[in-house]
């Protein structure tokens, strides 16, 4: 069996491959720090499942998935993000995760799901179900932030978070023309018209 865990936390990865060292003794593991890396790692060579962060230099976590679906359609990913479920779950799930967790979870429930999701089944808490059937339910309408792309959703969460746009375009290694476009898609859709709307809406929405 072999597993790849990208995180651009060193302590993290590390003390995840002792847990998952602990629990899969046979298992190889590998780890990387960004998505970029991680999608080399996946044209490279064939894993078992792939334990990803959302958040990570170059290349976020929701793009990573796509690419690696591209690649490896049949590769299962558990997502393992600090964000809440309400943020990422259901783009996570809609981008090809099989599984989204907190890393508040307990070291038994990253045990869990990475077994369920070697059983070629996908690992879904009460949280996420309950938000996968709000998505899908027939009364269901798209909040604001859900008219979002992702690229641009992860904008927003830097934007509420005080950042400005030429942090932005370090951060996520765009041109800060780029990133200005993004800033205005968003004041767009979401009918704002300066952060201090946005902030109040990610407050009210609880997404910082």
């Amino acid at each position: 069996m072999k597993i790849l865990l990208a995180d651009d936390h060193n302590v993290l990865r590390k003390g995840l491959i002792l847990i998952l060292s602990k629990s899969f003794p046979n298992a190889e593991i590998e780890e990387v720090s960004d998505g970029v890396e991680l999608l080399k790692k996946v044209v490279k060579d064939t894993w078992s499942v792939i334990i990803s962060d959302i958040s990570m230099p170059g290349l976020s976590g929701i793009e990573a998935i796509k690419q690696i679906k591209e690649i490896a359609p049949h590769t299962p990913v558990l997502i393992l993000s600090t964000h809440a479920p309400e943020q990422y779950a259901l783009r996570s799930i809609r981008a090809g995760a099989s599984g989204y967790l907190t890393k508040e979870s307990a070291p038994e429930e990253l045990v869990n799901a990475i077994e369920m999701l070697l059983r070629g089944k996908k690992y879904i808490t009460p949280d996420v179900a309950e938000i996968l059937a709000e998505a899908y339910g027939e009364d269901f309408e798209k909040a604001p932030h859900e008219q979002l792309s992702d690229r641009e959703f992860q904008v927003f969460k830097l934007l509420v978070q005080g950042k400005s746009i030429s942090d932005i375009s370090d951060e996520l290694s765009l041109s800060v023309n780029t990133i200005s476009t993004y800033k205005s898609r968003i004041f767009e859709k979401m009918h704002m018209h300066n952060n201090a709307d946005l902030i109040k809406y990610a407050i009210e929405y609880k997404l910082l």
